[in-house]
């Protein structure tokens, strides 16, 4: 009886939570991120639910989008300016390089006003803050998928043929995710202490646009100018897309390296930044 009793008294031991103060910016704390990755996936569904909630044509949004954006293109710059497009038809030119540039505008949007966005389990309870922008960058790929349907059906309509080179989209694609990620530890952070990068991010993003080559093709940027386009990372995913899918010359190797040396210092400086702001979140939001 007494043995019973003392049994059903012994309470497994409870996991503690240690808050330390971290040694430096440098510090990070790569495998509480992992424990934390069910809150990711919480985040991630959450904002795709949100998205399309109380919508009246829901997910179809997905399609319409660079549908509409891609007709906008071709009469402006395809018909009208007649804007060269390397032998393309314009229409699968533009549509190529939009569905990344979408994916990307759409991840930068999203995780610029994440911190904020989530103010009050912020100041409450403690989790990786990085979750936040990680998970905004990470739902916008569930669009970009299903809006690869409309791109491979004009594709088959074109008459341009599928081959191997398609199987290296994955590898431009990550380099898309990077290149959002990079930029939103950044602007997330700064947007918790200064309101008005929420609203500089979408001008900012316009201009970028333009920037790249989506609605022209490289080909037509002087020479002497072409070192500037490999620091713009996202160059280098429209130029790797278009290599992939059009049959187009492959990039160049220069201007891929160019790209992937300007993200790592995008990606490593964001993290020591945004690890250095998330100390003021709770005092700020």
């Amino acid at each position: 009886m007494h043995m019973a009793h003392a049994e059903a008294t012994i309470q497994p031991p409870r996991r503690k939570l240690i808050i330390e103060k971290r040694r430096s910016c440098f510090d990070m704390n790569w495998s509480e991120l992992w424990e934390y990755r069910e809150l990711g996936y919480v985040l991630i569904w959450r904002d795709i639910t949100v998205r399309y909630k109380q919508t009246a044509i829901g997910v179809a949004w997905v399609i319409l989008q660079p549908l509409i954006t891609m007709l906008i293109f071709t009469a402006i710059f395809g018909i009208m300016a007649k804007m060269p497009s390397d032998g393309v038809w314009y229409p699968v030119f533009s549509l190529t390089a939009l569905l990344p540039w979408t994916y990307f505008s759409q991840a930068v949007t999203r995780s610029g006003e994440s911190v904020v966005a989530n103010a009050r389990v912020v100041t409450k309870i403690y989790f990786p803050r990085l979750w936040l922008p990680l998970s905004m960058v990470v739902s916008p790929l569930i669009d970009f998928a299903l809006s690869l349907v409309l791109l491979f059906g004009l594709l088959i309509y074109a008459g341009i043929p599928f081959t191997w080179k398609v199987i290296t989209l994955p590898i431009f694609m990550l380099l898309a995710m990077l290149t959002a990620l990079g930029i939103s530890l950044f602007t997330s952070a700064m947007n918790a202490k200064y309101r008005d990068v929420g609203h500089a991010i979408p001008f900012v993003i316009q201009i970028w646009m333009y920037l790249t080559p989506i609605v022209y093709p490289i080909s037509i940027v002087p020479e002497r100018w072409r070192w500037l386009y490999g620091m713009n990372p996202m160059a280098g995913v429209i130029e790797g897309f278009r290599w992939a899918l059009l049959g187009r010359p492959a990039p160049d190797p220069v201007l891929i390296a160019e790209s992937v040396m300007v993200l790592s210092f995008v990606i490593f400086g964001g993290l020591v930044y945004f690890r250095k702001m998330e100390r003021q979140f709770a005092d700020v939001l």
